[in-house]
């Protein structure tokens, strides 16, 4: 028995032995990827087919730089992605470039995380092809930390074969004419108490969604929510325009999205709710359903928000680091901004894009697209400040809770009590 033991423990060393010579000489065989640069993407680009375009031109930019690989990662809608990119850096393995919006900027510059491009643009021809309005967005103490991929901003989209069965010939330029525009959308054909048609679409949530489409109202009202680099939740513009979402819910012109998905549009595309708060990125600019824009109606004047998604290097090794800049020049150029902006509906960031003839014939085909163009003017930015995750975290609560019947100017007030704590 000691003898068949010990057989059998010598057994099973040759053929570990034999095993690791097999590797071995695997390892040793097999061509290697000597010369080529791997990079990783992560990005939350939506909706699918947007996800499809842009892994079209990754493939292309592979091809045509045979020393560079780009491995293109979708990593989640935004609100999802954010405990991952926190969790990578702490753990030292972020990806090389993360597509965002730019509300992360101060947290992650705060995390020495991401690398500061000014020695690479102001070096660039690229630097004066960018939209200057998209340059506030790039920037923080005095440094630029990220270029744009694609510029958008928010409007209401409406049907205007519902507008003109209300008798609605005019399209809403103030809050008031909103509330009164809804008021008119909204059918209870069979008086049950439940309509079947309602005037827009709230998006129901706390998440950035819910922000986003909400910020042009704020600063419609002449709001902010930072003074001094520190939340200012609790001033007239962000009660104002709490209450005018109030206002709409109250009137009973409004249906609550599902819950934090206040960016699809089976609603209006099914006629269940005739203006929907969204960008040119929706899916609605590819149905077949008629539709038409216009801008968000404003109170003390005319605004809209940025929808923006940024480019951020990561600090990873010189050489990859190298290689992102390579592919962000390639996102910059006039090639990829006139395709991925004819093929997704985002607005180009580069100026000769947007001049291009291909893109002015698309302008043509699809005229909405020219009041997103001219909101641009009109456009402001959420805060890019430190801890912008934890303020919106905050108004987002608030936000919800109003369209749930809570006062605003208590709701505002909570909010800003725990921001409070937490910047103390």
């Amino acid at each position: 028995m000691k003898i068949l033991n010990i057989c059998s423990r010598y057994l099973t060393i040759i053929l570990l032995s034999l095993s690791l010579l097999i590797l071995t000489a695997c390892q040793t065989t097999a061509p290697k990827d000597k010369g080529v640069t791997h990079i990783t993407v992560w990005h939350g680009i939506n909706p699918p087919p947007n996800r499809d375009v842009f892994q079209k031109v990754v493939d292309r930019f592979n091809q045509d730089h045979p020393d560079i690989e780009v491995e293109s990662i979708y990593a989640g809608q935004l609100d999802q992605q954010l405990p991952k990119i926190l969790t990578a850096i702490v753990g030292n393995s972020p990806p090389d470039i993360l597509s965002f919006n730019t509300q992360i900027t101060g947290q992650l510059v705060e995390l020495g995380a991401i690398r500061p491009l000014d020695d690479w643009l102001n070096k660039s021809p690229l630097k004066s092809k960018i939209m200057p309005k998209l340059w506030g967005e790039m920037e923080l103490y005095d440094h630029v930390w990220s270029v744009p991929m694609f510029a958008g901003n928010i409007g209401i989209f409406y049907r205007p074969t519902l507008f003109k069965a209300a008798g609605i010939t005019e399209l809403p330029k103030t809050w008031a004419e909103l509330r009164q525009v809804a008021k008119k959308l909204t059918l209870d054909r069979n008086s049950d108490g439940y309509p079947e048609q309602y005037g827009m679409l709230m998006p129901l949530g706390k998440g950035e969604w819910t922000v986003f489409t909400w910020f042009p109202f704020l600063l419609g009202a002449d709001g902010n929510l930072v003074k001094d680099n520190r939340p200012n939740l609790v001033n007239p513009g962000a009660i104002a325009a709490l209450q005018f979402w109030q206002n709409l819910i109250k009137d009973g012109s409004t249906k609550f999205s599902a819950p934090e998905r206040g960016y699809e549009e089976d609603d209006f595309i099914a006629g269940r709710v005739a203006m929907q708060l969204t960008g040119p990125w929706t899916l609605i600019m590819k149905s077949k359903v008629d539709f038409d824009v216009f801008p968000v109606p404003g109170n003390r004047k005319q605004a809209t928000v940025f929808g923006s998604n940024n480019m951020f290097v990561m600090k990873t090794t010189p050489e990859r680091e190298r290689a992102s800049i390579k592919f962000l020049e390639y996102l910059l150029s006039d090639e990829f901004q006139i395709e991925w902006s004819i093929a997704t509906g985002f607005l180009p960031i580069n100026i000769n894009a947007a001049a291009s003839p291909a893109y002015q014939k698309l302008l043509q085909q699809k005229p909405v697209l020219k009041v997103f163009l001219q909101q641009m003017n009109a456009a402001g930015s959420r805060p890019i400040i430190p801890g912008y995750s934890r303020l919106s975290e905050s108004l987002g609560r608030a936000i919800e809770s109003t369209m749930l019947g809570e006062s605003p100017a208590k709701a505002l007030q909570k909010a800003q009590e725990q921001l409070n704590l937490i910047w103390e």
